[in-house]
């Protein structure tokens, strides 16, 4: 019996979610699992339910990020700091209207 490794769950694949490593099948990154569980508390049962994954996809996504928890916690902090450089040049055509009145 061939037992099922981190790569028959957990892909990287240019083009596909920006080329950071995901689960197979969907477009769900293991950072997104990172961050629902060890940042958002999310249980990894709560995580398979949401997203319809199963609990070897969840437990293979966070078995990837401890294997890379700098490189991943590096782009985390990479995304936040592009959205709030974005946030703080552009304003929303709400916050324009709010603004002026």
């Amino acid at each position: 019996m061939i037992m099922p490794t981190l790569n028959q769950h957990i892909e990287i694949t240019p083009g596909i979610c920006g080329g950071k490593p995901h689960i197979i099948g969907h477009r769900i990154t293991v950072q997104d699992i990172a961050l629902w569980h060890e940042r958002l508390g999310r249980s990894a049962d709560d995580i398979c339910t949401e997203h319809d994954l199963s609990l070897a996809d969840v437990y293979a996504a966070l078995a990837y990020y401890f294997d890379h928890r700098a490189e991943i916690d590096a782009s985390l902090l990479e995304s936040h700091a592009f959205v709030t450089a974005m946030r703080a040049s552009h304003s929303s055509p709400l916050q324009k209207k709010l603004a002026a009145t």
